[in-house]
């Protein structure tokens, strides 16, 4: 099964691209290439149990098992040695990674407590866009009951598109909510 806001790029979102940029060939359109979700556990410095923690509600959200991250250099003021565990990530790509930013944008970013929209000034000059939430439990897969920490969360969606204002009508044609 494909995912929905798969076929509504196909059959919506790059025709309107194609109109609104001139592109010759419908294999300039900008798509979405992969969304790689982060979270930092700096509490895991005392226990390691942390990041166990935070992986599995990664996956919750992800549906895909995350990879958890060590720290490459020792940081004394931290109390930090090379190699713990510092945080954990994911990146979701294809089917899954349409069904994630469906959830993203539909479930859980509506439920963030005084959402306004998102910064649209959070692209990196090629196409990428970033931003963060400061909660986990936003997402519906998370049980509020079951979590020790809120944590937050940054989340990057990485496109084809060459400038921020392609990248930037790419995510606006899958209905993301940016600030006025």
């Amino acid at each position: 099964m494909a995912a929905r806001l798969r076929e509504h790029y196909d059959t919506v979102v790059r025709k309107e691209l194609q109109d609104k940029f001139g592109y010759a060939n419908p294999m300039m359109v900008p798509k979405l290439t992969k969304i790689v979700l982060n979270m930092g556990v700096g509490d895991a410095v005392a226990d390691q149990k942390k990041v166990q923690g935070a992986a599995k509600e990664m996956a919750a959200i992800a549906g895909q098992r995350p990879v958890v991250t060590k720290a490459r250099k020792s940081v004394a003021t931290f109390k930090l040695r090379e190699g713990m565990s510092i945080g954990c990530k994911v990146t979701l790509r294809k089917d899954r990674m349409y069904e994630f930013l469906d959830r993203l944008v539909n479930i859980a970013l509506p439920r963030v407590r005084d959402f306004r929209g998102i910064r649209g000034k959070c692209f990196d000059g090629r196409g990428n866009f970033a931003f963060g939430l400061k909660e986990q439990i936003v997402f519906p897969e998370i049980e509020y009951d079951q979590v020790d920490t809120v944590r937050g969360m940054d989340i990057i969606i990485c496109t084809t598109a060459q400038t921020d204002e392609e990248a930037k009508a790419l995510l606006a044609g899958f209905n993301m909510p940016f600030a006025k």
